[in-house]
């Protein structure tokens, strides 16, 4: 395995995290159990939710994980019940992070927060999280910058001297691995190349186009809005988009389709098109026309694989390549 900062910070093997996106406790255990660390959503459970989840993953697993939490509102109960359940790894995305520090320092957490720019790295770090996640334009699912992973991490690193940095955008196997490393990067988040593991609780419809999908096969916009507003995201192309970019990419209240109902969740619920929910596992309808996030590196994912496999092979590879780009 593969030893760094960060490594060493959260007590795992591999410098692998898996990105919070179409999380399930058997995903995020079976990365926990390879050496990597697994990462929960906790933004839209309920505190009840976050604590079945963690119990549930904790039930699979003795290692690490972590729970991810968006704050463009106030998350006071998540963040309550994540620590309540003794969750030793909080990382936050998409606002300030600084109303919840206190708290997280004091159950004795580490605090982890997604960053676009090497300024927003240096105010993260004067407010004393313990790193910091350089999410490239590249990445899959809701994207906060707009600089390039490759540009992007050795700037971060540059700005937070020793705290460690965790690379995220464009990553997909361990030769992705090997480059952020040699940025200068403790970690990789990864997220699209978990959708194509076995443990990922999405839609048959939705995997098979992960793995179909060429790197040309993205779209970023802030078409997926209903839910999630003014956010913009990659996703890979669909009925959906097709539509909307041959409209002319018009405004919300103009788009084709608004309003139609696309899909029934568990329960009952319906989701509308446009709505940012991604077609998961037991969602019935036109699942092929809803939010089919995926980052540019879908090109390379090609295969269904177990989670812990894909930590794996990411590490091993990457040591490969580091070996082989070592002098002597």
């Amino acid at each position: 395995m593969i030893s760094t900062s960060f490594t060493r910070l959260v007590g795992v093997e591999a410098p692998v995290v898996s990105a919070p996106i179409a999380m399930s406790p058997e995903l995020v255990a079976a990365v926990s159990n390879a050496g990597g660390l697994g990462m929960l959503q906790g933004t839209w459970l309920t505190p009840d939710g976050i604590r079945e989840a963690v119990q549930s993953t904790q039930a699979l697993t003795d290692r690490p994980f972590g729970i991810n939490l968006v704050i463009d509102e106030r998350r006071d109960e998540q963040l309550a019940a994540v620590l309540a359940a003794g969750v030793k790894v909080v990382s936050f995305f998409w606002g300030d992070p600084e109303p919840y520090l206190d708290r997280v320092r004091a159950a004795g957490a580490l605090a982890i927060l997604t960053v676009g720019s090497a300024a927003e790295a240096r105010r993260a770090a004067a407010l004393g999280v313990d790193a910091v996640v350089a999410q490239g334009w590249e990445a899959g699912g809701h994207v906060w910058g707009g600089v390039a992973t490759l540009p992007l991490v050795p700037a971060v690193k540059a700005a937070v001297g020793d705290m460690p940095v965790l690379a995220a955008g464009g990553i997909a196997d361990g030769r992705g691995l090997a480059a952020v490393l040699a940025l200068g990067a403790d970690a990789a988040w990864v997220g699209t190349r978990f959708l194509a593991s076995e443990e990922a609780p999405i839609a048959d419809v939705y995997e098979r186009r992960v793995v179909s999908a060429s790197e040309e096969d993205t779209v970023y916009g802030t078409m997926f809005d209903i839910g999630w507003p003014r956010a913009p995201h990659r996703v890979l192309g669909n009925s959906t988009t097709n539509e909307w970019q041959a409209a002319g990419e018009p405004m919300p209240g103009s788009r084709p389709g608004e309003g139609d109902i696309i899909a029934t969740a568990p329960g009952g619920v319906d989701v509308p098109r446009y709505s940012f929910f991604p077609p998961m596992a037991g969602l019935a309808g036109d699942l092929e026309a809803m939010a089919l996030y995926a980052g540019q590196s879908v090109g390379i994912v090609g295969s269904v694989e177990p989670a812990g496999a894909i930590v794996r092979h990411m590490v091993q590879e990457a040591e490969a390549v580091l070996q082989r780009l070592a002098p002597g």
